[in-house]
């Protein structure tokens, strides 16, 4: 019942946070479901007939194209008011004399003299202003959020209907694609396009700008006279860059933006009549030149409309009119006389439509009706299917648009079949489609676009209140008085609270959404749980006893909260862990030597200043223990090699460690780094298998260890087989290239198939012990002394004599004993001092190779360092950890900080960044065919390749408990003699007391199981306060420049990575309880054995010796005096 209940409230704590993460997210991280569906001219966007203007048109689509060709210029960063002219001096007002101001004069030349060919508007963009967020708006007239939920994981990819995609689907010449480092290539595969990477390394000194912008405005120049395209599209980044350096009133930007306005006149003076001109900028800027955010200045951009035709049927107003982004995109579609994308919201712009030539007023307007009502059942259509696949939109307000919309269709189908005398009619149906495309877009913005600040601060409560909860209950778990059954309680609220809250739901027809009713759920459960531990044992105690942490650890745990609130520490934690990780391993250094656990044995027994003399002696001599600390320091500097540099930090260098093998040139390289890899793999191995010897687990006959005997080296043949394949792909001849790529597949699965075998096998038959079973009773071990000459004294007489009288006593017994016709059966197991390490050692070499496998060749060597400096930081940390008899036992915060830092500073020495483009996408592809739809395996597979370092560390975190019990057979005890027996101990020769090692957790389970909780709840602590700082710092930072490209980034990989750390956690304390439950029934078992057989013996139990000895009753397991009663002979050690 211990076990269940440690194991439900770990969950319950995981479900809180859970809870807290979504509430969250929520209201942070905007996000809409992406469609996949597509427009296409063999199917109209409704009912009815052809809008006007398409009638009998050959080749016409949804309306006849007014336009061939189209040159798109995308000047990044182009805010608004850079396109405005230099104001002139107002009276009584300070002349107003910016840098940008008047810079495109072109522009306003052309204002000037064609009015009715060109047009200036204020483009509205929505939030988020970044750049990739805004390239899909301006290619699918939606309103992209942070996180588009859709079938396709990629991070820059556009799965939904886009204008690039109804191009080249009606056939269109190649699309040439220009730009100055953002897009490298656009790459046309079918339903499809990708924006290939983003640029990492952006220019900003001026001679780069000014030579980019020479080679791209002569490219520029060159493909416009050739006419050879369709549609052109260029990107110039160098006023973004400007901004971003200099800011908007920097002299700079005035050079870049005359820059731009000779592009613009270049083209301009080289378009023929069938072309449209846009030129538009993506976002805004703010003062300082940045962006990212939705202040007034980042959500203005400017969008210029020219044709050498008259497109216009009046002159510009005085003041632009502001129209939202995502307006161009069913302009141009309908423009072109394509498909509006499916996903499209925008609205058009009517008055392209007008019929300049047509002096007839009813034209004009009839043809704006007819790109309006085409515009509106594009998007009625949309609303239609997307209400249907979610529910994130509101009820009311959406049948209040479609019955709007229907009324304006039945009006306009009327109106088609009686046109003349109806301008009146069709100017009231444009305003009721207007009306019906405007509401749309604020209903989605409403739901897409926004944050809540309610939901983010009710998370952010949540998650604070969650750790404190951790905090209060780790304390409570290390005390004397702490028991089980009140830890069910707040599950049993929070079940009948989310049924209570479901069922009135239910009766009464509301909707709630699912993430605030978990969010009640949770909270119904914690606040009780909270008052009355707080009542019955916090209140009792000072303040400053529920923060029992050092000084030192938690002015680091402070430094790495307030670190999430810096964009620069977040971009540079790469090296940050790592810092934080050796400072803390120094103070452990220092801590061990100042407590005198490390000084030689005869200075403890020197008083020192402010410290109490040692009890015992040290568990490691100090040339150990700083040998200790030198490996771990030197294997994390070697794992710091295997780094990736953030895309911020252009100066940086990433390792050419982290690529495969494959992408080597040199044969000889090659073939020196693949030897370098299959040695890491067998050293790892080799390390495996010979712990195991050393601690006698690998004798056991058990299905488990005989799988570590064959299976693993298998799995590593496999692993490297693999490797070799995967490197020489692109060698190997046309014959057997089939062979290849289907062995390719099979290897991974076959390496991953063993895993799960040896998990399973593990999990079955968890204990590797090895029994053995002798008729005859054992003998006791008597220590003599080796010869060193004849007696000098009579104490040397008094102490070996009686020896040798002992040892021929035991002589003639045994032979007595050995003349019988049937002795007492005597029943020997070996290893039980490490059946729990050696279990977790099992499951993480297991799971290590899977994951390995989803990574690169050479990061097997980052693996090896990571068992080695996981080994030798739980050497250093059980040095400082007091062995208490029979408990309670705890695991200090140092240690399980230290354990959450070298997670995360392997995460990164695995290549790893917590940005989107610096997934691995590569792990998509282990083990799976070419032209597989199963999108959840691949989503699966990059998940796990990214957070390898969180399960590793997570399923291994009980190795912090067990550790220092395992490292006792390092020191021997002496043998405590029983009570009442003063006389015989001083006549028999004192023996060493072999250590019980991890059986010592077994005679206190109730201490072994409290410590499991503490540990968890210490180790969810540490990851829950880092979660919340990331919380934190995306909710007071949301107006930050940087917040969708370094704190909301941040912020999802730590919530991920809470996640999968906490099902790993629980995962390894189960798998401990397991291992405990099956040394329980091996005990019952063996019992019930021998009551059946009805033999009596007595009890014989060995410690991490290597011979048997007499035992007493008080140093034994319960299970072990169970058999005491029932007569079984039982003699266990750690080692054969």
């Amino acid at each position: 019942m211990r076990k269940i209940s440690v194991l439900l409230f770990l969950a319950w704590v995981g479900f809180l946070f859970y809870a807290g993460i979504a509430l969250f997210t929520s209201g942070f991280l905007l996000t809409r479901l992406e469609l996949t569906n597509h427009s296409s001219c063999q199917e109209p966007p409704g009912p009815g007939s052809l809008p006007w203007g398409s009638r009998g048109e050959p080749g016409a689509c949804w309306m006849a194209s007014r336009f061939s060709r189209l040159v798109l210029v995308l000047i990044d960063a182009l805010r608004f008011d850079f396109a405005q002219p230099q104001l002139s001096h107002v009276s009584g007002e300070p002349p107003v004399s910016l840098p940008f101001l008047g810079k495109l004069g072109f522009l306003q030349r052309i204002l000037e003299i064609q009015p009715h060919h060109a047009r200036l508007y204020q483009s509205k963009v929505d939030p988020p202003t970044t750049t990739m967020q805004r390239l899909k708006a301006l290619t699918t007239g939606s309103l992209p959020t942070f996180i588009d939920a859709g079938s396709n994981f990629a991070s820059y990819a556009i799965a939904e209907d886009n204008l690039v995609k109804q191009l080249t689907s009606t056939g269109c010449d190649p699309l040439m694609s220009l730009q100055e480092g953002v897009w490298s290539s656009w790459e046309m595969k079918p339903g499809t396009i990708f924006f290939l990477e983003l640029s990492p390394k952006l220019s900003f000194s001026r001679p780069s700008m000014l030579e980019t912008y020479t080679q791209w405005t002569m490219v520029l120049s060159f493909t416009v006279d050739s006419g050879e395209w369709d549609v052109l599209i260029t990107h110039f980044l160098g006023v973004d860059h400007c901004g971003h350096k200099h800011g908007p009133h920097h002299p700079e930007m005035a050079k870049k933006l005359s820059q731009m306005d000779q592009v613009i006149q270049g083209l301009v003076e080289r378009l023929e009549n069938d072309t449209l001109l846009v030129v538009t900028g993506d976002h805004g800027m703010t003062t300082s030149g940045n962006h990212g955010g939705d202040s007034e200045l980042e959500t203005s951009a400017a969008l210029f409309l020219y044709s050498p035709t008259a497109l216009f049927p009046s002159a510009p107003p005085e003041e632009p009119e502001v129209i939202p982004q995502i307006s161009l995109v069913p302009t141009l579609a309908l423009l072109l006389g394509l498909p509006i994308p499916f996903g499209n919201i925008g609205e058009v712009i009517a008055e392209v439509f007008s019929e300049v030539e047509d002096s007839q007023p009813h034209s004009s307007t009839l043809a704006q009706a007819s790109a309006l009502h085409l515009n509106a059942q594009q998007v009625s259509r949309f609303l239609h299917t997307y209400s249907a696949a979610a529910q994130d939109l509101q009820v009311k307000e959406l049948h209040r648009l479609q019955n709007l919309f229907s009324k304006a269709s039945a009006d306009y189908q009327r109106l088609l079949q009686s046109p003349q005398g109806a301008e009146a009619a069709l100017q009231t149906v444009i305003t009721e489609l207007q009306q019906f495309l405007r509401g749309v877009r604020a209903m989605c913005i409403e739901s897409w676009a926004r944050f809540s600040l309610v939901r983010m601060a009710g998370g952010a409560a949540l998650l604070a209140a969650t750790c404190f909860l951790c905090l209060l209950v780790s304390q409570w778990a290390a005390s004397p008085g702490f028991y089980f059954r009140p830890l069910l309680i707040p599950m049993a609220w929070g079940l009948t609270g989310a049924l209570v809250c479901a069922g009135l739901l239910a009766t009464t027809g509301l909707k709630l959404d699912s993430v605030v009713l978990g969010a009640m759920a949770a909270v119904g459960s914690l606040l009780p749980f909270l008052w009355k531990a707080w009542a019955s044992w916090g209140a009792k105690r000072p303040l400053a006893a529920l923060l029992p942490m050092p000084g030192p650890v938690l002015l680091l745990l402070l430094i790495r909260f307030a670190g999430f609130f810096s964009d620069s520490f977040v971009i540079a934690e790469a090296r940050a862990a790592p810092f934080l990780l050796i400072s803390l391993i120094l103070l452990l250094v220092a801590q061990l030597h100042w407590e005198g656990k490390l000084l030689p044995p005869k200075l403890l027994t020197i008083p020192r200043l402010g410290f109490l003399t040692p009890a015992g002696p040290p568990r490691h001599n100090g040339t150990h223990a700083l040998g200790l600390g030198v490996g771990l320091l030197l294997c994390i500097r070697l794992a710091g090699l295997f780094h990736r540099c953030p895309e911020e930090t252009p100066a940086c260098s990433s390792s050419p460690w982290l690529s495969p093998l494959a992408s080597m040139v040199g044969g000889r390289a090659k073939n020196v780094w693949y030897g370098a890899c299959v040695g890491a793999l067998a050293a790892l191995l080799a390390a495996v298998r010979l712990w195991l010897r050393r601690y006698g687990n690998l004798k056991s006959p058990e299905p488990p260890v005989l799988f570590v005997r064959w299976g693993l080296p298998l799995m590593g043949l496999g692993t490297a087989a693999y490797w070799a394949l995967a490197s020489g792909a692109d060698e190997a001849p046309p014959r057997l290239r089939a062979l290849v790529a289907g062995a390719s597949v099979m290897l991974p699965r076959a390496v991953a198939g063993l895993a799960a075998s040896g998990l399973m096998l593990l999990l079955w038959r968890p204990v590797t012990v090895l029994v053995k079973a002798a008729a005859g009773a054992p003998r006791t071990r008597t220590v003599l002394t080796p010869f060193s000459g004849p007696p000098t004294s009579q104490a040397d007489l008094d102490y070996v004599v009686p020896q040798i009288y002992r040892h021929m006593q035991e002589e003639f017994r045994g032979r007595l004993e050995r003349t019988k016709f049937q002795g007492p059966l005597t029943v020997a197991a070996y290893q039980l001092g490490s059946v729990y390490s050696a279990a977790m050692v099992t499951a993480l070499t297991l799971l290590a190779f899977p994951l390995l496998l989803l990574h690169a060749e050479r990061i097997s060597l980052v693996f090896l360092l990571l068992f080695l400096q996981s080994f030798l930081l739980l050497h250093l940390l059980a040095a400082g950890i007091p062995i208490t008899t029979p408990g309670p036992f705890t695991v200090p915060w140092q240690a399980v900080s230290a354990w959450a830092f070298m997670a995360t500073q392997t995460f990164y020495s695995t290549g790893h960044q917590p940005v989107f483009p610096a997934i691995h996408w590569h792990a998509a592809f282990v083990g799976v065919p070419e032209g597989h739809d199963f999108t959840w395996l691949s989503a699966l597979l990059v998940g796990t390749n990214t957070f390898a370092s969180h399960i590793l560390f997570a399923v291994g975190c009980p190795l912090l408990l067990l550790w220092p019990f395992l490292c006792e057979s390092q020191g021997p005890r002496k043998r405590r003699q029983p009570p009442g027996n003063e006389a015989e101990a001083r006549v028999r020769p004192e023996e060493e007391e072999e250590p019980l090692m991890e059986m010592r957790l077994r005679d206190a389970p109730h201490h072994f199981n409290a410590a499991l909780l503490q540990l968890g709840l210490k180790y969810l602590f540490v990851l829950g306060i880092q979660i919340l700082a990331c919380a934190l710092a995306a909710s007071i930072l949301r107006r930050h420049l940087m917040v969708w490209k370094v704190f909301a980034p941040k912020f999802i990989f730590e919530a991920m990575g809470f996640i999968v750390s906490s099902v790993g956690l629980c995962l390894g304390i189960a798998l401990v309880m397991r291992v405990d439950g099956a040394v329980s029934s091996w005990f019952r078992q063996l019992v019930l054995a021998q009551q059946r057989a009805g033999e009596q013996s007595s009890l014989v139990y060995t410690g991490a010796g290597s011979s048997a000895r007499e035992a007493q009753s008080h140093l034994l397991p319960p299970c072990s005096q169970d058999l005491l009663a029932s007569g079984t002979s039982l003699f266990y050690n750690s080692k054969s």
